[in-house]
Protein backbone atom coordinates (compact mmCIF):
# COMPACT_ATOMS: atom_id res chain seq x y z
CA UNK A 1 0.00 0.00 0.00
CA UNK A 2 0.76 3.39 -0.69
CA UNK A 3 2.32 5.43 2.13
CA UNK A 4 0.78 9.08 1.40
CA UNK A 5 2.41 10.74 4.27
CA UNK A 6 4.23 10.06 7.14
CA UNK A 7 5.82 12.22 10.38
CA UNK A 8 9.46 11.82 10.50
CA UNK A 9 12.43 13.41 12.24
CA UNK A 10 13.15 15.59 9.20
CA UNK A 11 10.13 16.42 7.89
CA UNK A 12 6.50 15.87 6.51
CA UNK A 13 7.44 13.23 4.36
CA UNK A 14 4.53 13.32 1.63
CA UNK A 15 4.28 11.19 -2.27
CA UNK A 16 4.17 13.97 -4.60
CA UNK A 17 0.76 13.57 -6.50
CA UNK A 18 1.71 16.19 -9.44
CA UNK A 19 4.47 13.90 -10.94
CA UNK A 20 2.08 10.08 -10.93
CA UNK A 21 1.85 8.43 -12.50
CA UNK A 22 5.40 8.58 -14.78
CA UNK A 23 7.90 9.26 -11.45
CA UNK A 24 7.36 8.29 -7.71
CA UNK A 25 8.80 10.94 -5.74
CA UNK A 26 8.54 12.22 -2.47
CA UNK A 27 8.36 15.51 -1.03
CA UNK A 28 9.98 16.53 2.55
CA UNK A 29 7.96 19.98 4.51
CA UNK A 30 10.09 21.03 6.77
CA UNK A 31 7.69 24.28 7.78
CA UNK A 32 4.18 24.96 7.70
CA UNK A 33 4.44 27.06 4.81
CA UNK A 34 5.55 23.98 3.00
CA UNK A 35 2.94 22.31 3.91
CA UNK A 36 0.33 24.83 3.00
CA UNK A 37 2.04 25.19 -0.10
CA UNK A 38 1.84 21.20 -1.02
CA UNK A 39 -1.99 21.34 0.10
CA UNK A 40 -2.66 24.35 -2.24
CA UNK A 41 -0.86 22.95 -4.84
CA UNK A 42 -2.23 19.64 -4.94
CA UNK A 43 0.87 17.88 -3.82
CA UNK A 44 -1.55 16.37 -1.40
CA UNK A 45 -4.87 15.83 -2.49
CA UNK A 46 -7.77 14.39 -0.93
CA UNK A 47 -10.29 15.05 2.37
CA UNK A 48 -8.54 13.26 4.89
CA UNK A 49 -4.97 13.01 3.60
CA UNK A 50 -5.56 17.14 3.81
CA UNK A 51 -6.73 17.06 7.06
CA UNK A 52 -3.54 14.69 8.41
CA UNK A 53 -1.40 16.83 6.48
CA UNK A 54 -3.31 20.31 8.36
CA UNK A 55 -2.45 18.28 11.31
CA UNK A 56 0.76 17.74 11.04
CA UNK A 57 1.44 21.64 9.52
CA UNK A 58 -0.21 22.51 12.76
CA UNK A 59 2.70 20.77 14.80
CA UNK A 60 5.71 22.01 12.81
CA UNK A 61 4.50 25.38 13.03
CA UNK A 62 4.48 24.78 17.14
CA UNK A 63 7.68 22.71 17.41
CA UNK A 64 9.58 25.81 15.30
CA UNK A 65 8.32 28.67 16.57
CA UNK A 66 11.43 30.27 18.14
CA UNK A 67 11.00 33.11 20.33
CA UNK A 68 7.90 33.85 18.65
CA UNK A 69 4.65 34.60 21.10
CA UNK A 70 3.31 31.59 21.09
CA UNK A 71 -0.18 32.22 20.67
CA UNK A 72 -0.07 34.12 17.99
CA UNK A 73 2.06 31.92 16.30
CA UNK A 74 -0.33 28.64 16.09
CA UNK A 75 -3.42 31.53 15.10
CA UNK A 76 -0.86 32.62 12.01
CA UNK A 77 -0.29 28.49 11.55
CA UNK A 78 -3.61 27.89 11.57
CA UNK A 79 -5.26 30.51 9.49
CA UNK A 80 -2.47 29.97 6.82
CA UNK A 81 -3.63 26.17 6.94
CA UNK A 82 -7.02 26.81 6.87
CA UNK A 83 -6.89 29.22 3.47
CA UNK A 84 -5.65 26.65 1.47
CA UNK A 85 -8.38 25.26 0.16
CA UNK A 86 -11.98 25.63 1.29
CA UNK A 87 -14.18 23.30 0.41
CA UNK A 88 -12.48 20.03 1.62
CA UNK A 89 -14.33 20.31 5.84
CA UNK A 90 -11.65 17.22 6.78
CA UNK A 91 -9.46 20.08 6.84
CA UNK A 92 -10.81 22.80 9.15
CA UNK A 93 -11.44 19.30 11.49
CA UNK A 94 -8.00 18.61 11.73
CA UNK A 95 -7.35 22.23 12.74
CA UNK A 96 -9.65 22.58 15.40
CA UNK A 97 -9.12 19.12 17.09
CA UNK A 98 -5.21 20.70 16.91
CA UNK A 99 -6.35 23.85 18.64
CA UNK A 100 -8.21 22.35 21.01
CA UNK A 101 -5.50 20.20 22.19
CA UNK A 102 -2.86 23.58 22.11
CA UNK A 103 -5.15 24.87 24.43
CA UNK A 104 -4.95 22.56 26.99
CA UNK A 105 -0.92 22.49 26.99
CA UNK A 106 -1.01 26.35 26.83
CA UNK A 107 1.44 28.15 29.34
CA UNK A 108 3.99 24.36 29.35
CA UNK A 109 7.64 24.32 27.68
CA UNK A 110 7.13 25.19 23.54
CA UNK A 111 8.99 21.89 23.18
CA UNK A 112 6.56 19.98 25.48
CA UNK A 113 3.90 21.47 23.67
CA UNK A 114 5.43 20.66 19.77
CA UNK A 115 6.32 16.79 20.60
CA UNK A 116 2.28 16.53 22.20
CA UNK A 117 1.04 18.18 19.19
CA UNK A 118 3.29 16.42 16.65
CA UNK A 119 2.19 13.21 18.53
CA UNK A 120 -1.22 14.02 18.18
CA UNK A 121 -1.17 14.66 14.40
CA UNK A 122 0.65 10.90 14.03
CA UNK A 123 -2.83 9.65 16.21
CA UNK A 124 -4.40 10.99 13.33
CA UNK A 125 -3.33 9.41 10.50
CA UNK A 126 -3.08 6.00 12.21
CA UNK A 127 -7.05 6.94 12.64
CA UNK A 128 -7.47 7.98 9.45
CA UNK A 129 -6.29 4.32 8.09
CA UNK A 130 -8.28 2.41 10.45
CA UNK A 131 -11.20 4.22 9.91
CA UNK A 132 -10.69 3.39 6.04
CA UNK A 133 -10.92 0.27 6.69
CA UNK A 134 -13.77 0.11 8.87
CA UNK A 135 -15.43 2.02 6.25
CA UNK A 136 -14.39 -0.49 3.37
CA UNK A 137 -15.62 -3.20 5.95
CA UNK A 138 -18.85 -1.54 6.00
CA UNK A 139 -19.07 -0.78 2.25
CA UNK A 140 -18.02 -4.34 1.24
CA UNK A 141 -21.28 -6.17 1.48
CA UNK A 142 -23.24 -3.41 -0.78
CA UNK A 143 -20.67 -4.16 -4.14
CA UNK A 144 -22.00 -6.78 -6.40
CA UNK A 145 -19.98 -10.04 -7.07
CA UNK A 146 -18.92 -10.77 -10.74
CA UNK A 147 -19.51 -6.63 -11.77
CA UNK A 148 -17.48 -4.05 -12.50
CA UNK A 149 -17.83 -0.96 -10.10
CA UNK A 150 -17.46 2.51 -11.48
CA UNK A 151 -15.36 5.67 -9.34
CA UNK A 152 -15.13 9.10 -10.59
CA UNK A 153 -11.41 11.13 -9.14
CA UNK A 154 -9.09 9.14 -6.37
CA UNK A 155 -10.58 8.41 -3.22
CA UNK A 156 -8.08 5.08 -2.49
CA UNK A 157 -5.12 5.25 0.02
CA UNK A 158 -3.70 8.30 -1.99
CA UNK A 159 -6.40 10.46 -0.72
CA UNK A 160 -6.35 9.59 2.50
CA UNK A 161 -3.43 8.02 4.82
CA UNK A 162 -3.88 4.75 3.64
CA UNK A 163 -6.32 2.13 2.26
CA UNK A 164 -8.82 4.70 1.29
CA UNK A 165 -12.60 5.27 0.77
CA UNK A 166 -14.07 4.30 -1.96
CA UNK A 167 -11.15 2.33 -3.02
CA UNK A 168 -11.58 1.02 0.34
CA UNK A 169 -14.82 -0.12 0.09
CA UNK A 170 -13.35 -1.82 -3.31
CA UNK A 171 -10.22 -3.43 -1.71
CA UNK A 172 -12.32 -4.62 0.81
CA UNK A 173 -14.87 -6.37 -0.93
CA UNK A 174 -12.08 -8.12 -3.42
CA UNK A 175 -10.55 -9.20 0.07
CA UNK A 176 -13.78 -10.48 0.95
CA UNK A 177 -13.48 -12.98 -1.90
CA UNK A 178 -15.74 -10.62 -4.23
CA UNK A 179 -14.36 -11.00 -7.96
CA UNK A 180 -14.90 -7.38 -9.42
CA UNK A 181 -12.92 -5.31 -11.84
CA UNK A 182 -13.21 -1.30 -11.68
CA UNK A 183 -14.37 1.72 -14.48
CA UNK A 184 -11.66 4.79 -13.59
CA UNK A 185 -13.24 8.02 -14.90
CA UNK A 186 -10.05 10.30 -15.84
CA UNK A 187 -11.89 13.06 -13.86
CA UNK A 188 -10.46 16.32 -16.14
CA UNK A 189 -9.14 18.54 -15.91
CA UNK A 190 -6.33 17.45 -13.70
CA UNK A 191 -7.41 13.62 -14.52
CA UNK A 192 -6.79 12.41 -10.58
CA UNK A 193 -8.69 9.10 -12.35
CA UNK A 194 -6.39 8.40 -14.67
CA UNK A 195 -2.81 9.83 -12.82
CA UNK A 196 -3.76 8.57 -9.67
CA UNK A 197 -6.62 5.89 -9.38
CA UNK A 198 -5.63 4.14 -12.08
CA UNK A 199 -1.92 4.30 -11.20
CA UNK A 200 -2.90 3.19 -7.46
CA UNK A 201 -5.16 0.02 -8.24
CA UNK A 202 -2.16 -0.99 -10.76
CA UNK A 203 0.27 -1.35 -7.77
CA UNK A 204 -2.19 -3.55 -5.80
CA UNK A 205 -3.07 -5.77 -8.92
CA UNK A 206 -6.80 -4.75 -9.25
CA UNK A 207 -8.24 -4.90 -12.61
CA UNK A 208 -8.87 -1.85 -13.95
CA UNK A 209 -10.04 -0.06 -17.20
CA UNK A 210 -9.59 3.28 -17.91
CA UNK A 211 -12.64 5.63 -19.78
CA UNK A 212 -13.13 9.11 -20.38
CA UNK A 213 -15.78 11.23 -18.17
CA UNK A 214 -17.88 10.92 -21.26
CA UNK A 215 -17.94 7.21 -21.60
CA UNK A 216 -19.66 7.24 -17.97
CA UNK A 217 -23.03 6.81 -19.55
CA UNK A 218 -22.52 4.46 -21.81
CA UNK A 219 -21.26 2.28 -19.47
CA UNK A 220 -23.76 2.79 -16.83
CA UNK A 221 -26.40 1.90 -19.68
CA UNK A 222 -24.84 -1.16 -20.77
CA UNK A 223 -25.42 -3.16 -17.77
CA UNK A 224 -21.85 -4.14 -17.29
CA UNK A 225 -21.67 -1.96 -13.72
CA UNK A 226 -23.00 -2.71 -10.70
CA UNK A 227 -22.21 0.31 -8.60
CA UNK A 228 -20.62 3.27 -8.46
CA UNK A 229 -18.53 4.20 -5.47
CA UNK A 230 -17.14 7.74 -4.79
CA UNK A 231 -15.45 9.64 -1.88
CA UNK A 232 -16.71 13.00 -0.68
CA UNK A 233 -15.13 16.39 0.69
CA UNK A 234 -18.14 17.74 2.86
CA UNK A 235 -21.39 16.31 3.24
CA UNK A 236 -24.30 18.69 4.83
CA UNK A 237 -27.02 17.52 6.95
CA UNK A 238 -29.56 16.71 4.60
CA UNK A 239 -26.72 13.98 2.53
CA UNK A 240 -26.13 16.36 -0.41
CA UNK A 241 -22.97 15.46 -1.32
CA UNK A 242 -19.87 17.88 -2.50
CA UNK A 243 -17.03 15.82 -4.27
CA UNK A 244 -14.91 16.63 -7.49
CA UNK A 245 -16.51 18.03 -10.39
CA UNK A 246 -18.12 15.62 -12.47
CA UNK A 247 -19.47 13.41 -9.68
CA UNK A 248 -22.79 14.89 -10.15
CA UNK A 249 -22.75 14.23 -13.84
CA UNK A 250 -22.31 10.71 -12.74
CA UNK A 251 -24.65 10.22 -9.82
CA UNK A 252 -27.53 11.62 -12.60
CA UNK A 253 -26.51 9.14 -15.09
CA UNK A 254 -26.57 6.09 -12.33
CA UNK A 255 -30.25 6.94 -11.28
CA UNK A 256 -31.83 6.58 -14.61
CA UNK A 257 -29.98 3.67 -15.58
CA UNK A 258 -31.26 2.37 -11.92
CA UNK A 259 -27.45 1.40 -10.67
CA UNK A 260 -26.97 2.32 -7.46
CA UNK A 261 -24.93 5.34 -6.03
CA UNK A 262 -22.71 4.89 -2.96
CA UNK A 263 -20.46 7.48 -1.18
CA UNK A 264 -17.56 6.57 1.04
CA UNK A 265 -16.29 8.64 3.85
CA UNK A 266 -15.38 9.11 7.55
CA UNK A 267 -17.81 11.13 9.44
CA UNK A 268 -15.00 13.69 9.63
CA UNK A 269 -16.37 14.71 6.30
CA UNK A 270 -20.34 15.50 7.87
CA UNK A 271 -20.72 19.23 7.98
CA UNK A 272 -23.68 19.10 9.97
CA UNK A 273 -24.16 22.81 10.82
CA UNK A 274 -25.14 22.91 6.84
CA UNK A 275 -28.44 22.34 6.40
CA UNK A 276 -27.97 21.59 2.57
CA UNK A 277 -25.30 21.82 0.01
CA UNK A 278 -26.17 25.29 -1.08
CA UNK A 279 -24.08 26.23 1.85
CA UNK A 280 -20.74 24.20 0.52
CA UNK A 281 -18.43 26.52 -0.95
CA UNK A 282 -16.75 25.76 -4.17
CA UNK A 283 -13.22 25.98 -4.60
CA UNK A 284 -12.72 27.50 -7.76
CA UNK A 285 -8.96 26.97 -9.21
CA UNK A 286 -6.67 28.24 -12.08
CA UNK A 287 -8.22 29.32 -15.39
CA UNK A 288 -4.80 27.38 -16.78
CA UNK A 289 -5.71 24.06 -15.45
CA UNK A 290 -9.00 23.94 -18.37
CA UNK A 291 -6.86 25.65 -20.98
CA UNK A 292 -3.72 23.68 -20.47
CA UNK A 293 -3.33 19.90 -20.85
CA UNK A 294 0.34 18.87 -18.90
CA UNK A 295 1.72 22.56 -19.25
CA UNK A 296 0.24 22.29 -23.81
CA UNK A 297 -1.91 24.93 -24.57
CA UNK A 298 -5.18 23.20 -25.75
CA UNK A 299 -7.73 25.87 -26.15
CA UNK A 300 -7.70 29.62 -27.97
CA UNK A 301 -6.09 32.21 -26.59
CA UNK A 302 -7.55 34.95 -24.04
CA UNK A 303 -10.90 32.48 -24.10
CA UNK A 304 -13.42 32.95 -20.69
CA UNK A 305 -12.74 29.91 -18.55
CA UNK A 306 -15.24 28.44 -15.59
CA UNK A 307 -13.12 25.84 -13.34
CA UNK A 308 -14.99 24.76 -10.19
CA UNK A 309 -13.17 22.23 -8.74
CA UNK A 310 -15.89 20.50 -6.91
CA UNK A 311 -19.88 20.00 -7.56
CA UNK A 312 -22.58 19.12 -5.28
CA UNK A 313 -24.84 15.96 -5.98
CA UNK A 314 -28.41 16.43 -4.51
CA UNK A 315 -29.42 13.57 -1.82
CA UNK A 316 -31.94 12.18 -4.06
CA UNK A 317 -29.24 10.65 -5.84
CA UNK A 318 -27.41 8.72 -2.95
CA UNK A 319 -28.16 5.13 -2.34
CA UNK A 320 -26.17 5.25 0.83
CA UNK A 321 -23.11 7.08 2.87
CA UNK A 322 -20.78 4.34 4.39
CA UNK A 323 -19.02 5.40 7.09
CA UNK A 324 -16.71 4.25 9.56
CA UNK A 325 -19.94 3.79 12.05
CA UNK A 326 -22.26 2.17 9.36
CA UNK A 327 -24.58 2.79 6.36
CA UNK A 328 -26.65 5.54 6.13
CA UNK A 329 -29.67 5.80 4.04
CA UNK A 330 -32.42 7.94 3.97
CA UNK A 331 -33.68 10.03 5.42
CA UNK A 332 -30.23 11.68 5.60
CA UNK A 333 -31.37 14.25 8.28
CA UNK A 334 -31.94 11.86 10.65
CA UNK A 335 -29.19 8.93 10.23
CA UNK A 336 -26.30 11.20 9.43
CA UNK A 337 -27.07 12.89 12.65
CA UNK A 338 -27.20 9.36 15.13
CA UNK A 339 -23.44 8.69 12.95
CA UNK A 340 -22.25 12.60 13.36
CA UNK A 341 -21.60 13.10 16.70
CA UNK A 342 -18.28 14.16 16.02
CA UNK A 343 -16.64 17.84 17.93
CA UNK A 344 -17.10 20.07 15.41
CA UNK A 345 -14.92 23.29 14.17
Amino acid sequence: MVETIQWTEGGVVMIDQTRLPLEEAYVTCRTYEEVAAAIREMVIRGAPAIGVAAAMGVALGAMYAGGEDLDRRMETVCDTLAGTRPTAVNLFWAIARMKRLYATLRGRPAAEIGRALAEEAMRMREEDIAICRAIGRNGAPLIPDHKTVLTHCNAGALATAGYGTALGVIRAAIESGKTIDVFSDETRPLLQGARLTAWELQQDGIACTQITDNMAGHFLKSGRIGCVVVGADRIAANGDVANKIGTYSVAVLAKENGVPFYVAAPISTLDLTLESGDGIPIEQRAASEVTHVFGRQVAPEGIAVQNPAFDVTPARYVTAIITERGVARAPYEESLRKSGLQERF
